[in-house]
């Protein structure tokens, strides 16, 4: 039998976490401080994917051991839930942002979360110099390495990372996919799911963090598939319903 040997994927993984805890600390902790500062106030961190990242969006929103101030910003027609070959067509079309988000309740101060793993289609750079100009601070969640290696398709000559206040960096290979085989043109398995998971994972529990050392009650939903979670989770989603488009 031969020797079992660690999957590729594992490896990959595991230092591309590595990266992302050791070169995103500081930004992490930026990011959490404004959304801290945000929801202590009552208002809403907003979250924003198209394409695949729409998985990420749904991460952030209405989430067993999640946050429960977020508002997840989403059309079906934007995500693999339309055929790709259309979703991902209008993806790169301008104008739409502004409609989009019309249909949600963002307040200046408030903050943003935009989700691409490029960065360099219309509609997530959009949404994104969109809600700076509604008075949002926007976060950024994208590969660096991959945006930077292609060229923008926007009009503006811009990528996300370039109009965002704050920019998370995912540390993912260019293409996503990122386990190579010999005599295998281009990479599989991709990673910006996973570690973008980590990351919103993680700048909620530092938010959670910051709330207890002010000596406030976190708003944090509890499992409702545990016999206390209606209970517990009924009160605070009262408290934003009027607000949040998806509850």
């Amino acid at each position: 039998m031969a020797d079992r040997q660690t999957p590729r994927y594992h490896a990959v993984v595991l230092g591309q976490l590595d990266a992302i805890a050791t070169s995103q600390a500081e930004r992490l902790e930026e990011a959490a401080q404004v959304v801290f500062a945000t929801m202590r106030g009552d208002g809403l961190l907003h979250v924003f994917g198209s394409g695949h990242s729409h998985a990420l969006a749904e991460e952030a929103f209405h989430r067993a051991g999640g946050l429960v101030p977020v508002n997840i910003i989403q059309e079906a027609f934007l995500t693999p839930l339309t055929r790709p070959d259309l979703s991902g067509r209008l993806e790169r079309v301008s104008g739409l942002a502004a409609l989009i988000l019309d249909g949600h309740d963002l307040r200046a101060g408030e903050v943003l979360l935009v989700i691409s793993n490029s960065g360099i289609n219309a509609v997530p750079l959009e949404v994104a110099l969109e809600g700076k100009r509604r008075g949002l601070t926007v976060i950024a969640l994208t590969s660096l390495r991959h945006s930077r290696a292609v060229p923008p398709r926007h009009s503006s000559g811009k990528r996300l990372f370039e109009v965002a206040d704050i920019v998370l960096d995912t540390c993912g290979e260019p293409g996503d996919a990122a386990v190579a085989y010999p005599g295998l043109p281009g990479r599989v398995a991709p990673t910006s799911l996973l570690a973008g998971s980590y990351i919103i994972n993680s700048l909620v529990c530092r938010v959670v963090e910051l709330f207890l050392a002010s000596g406030l009650t976190p708003p944090v939903y509890v499992s409702a598939n545990l016999p206390e979670g209606d209970e517990h989770n009924g009160p605070l989603e009262a408290k934003y319903r009027g607000r949040i488009r998806g509850l």
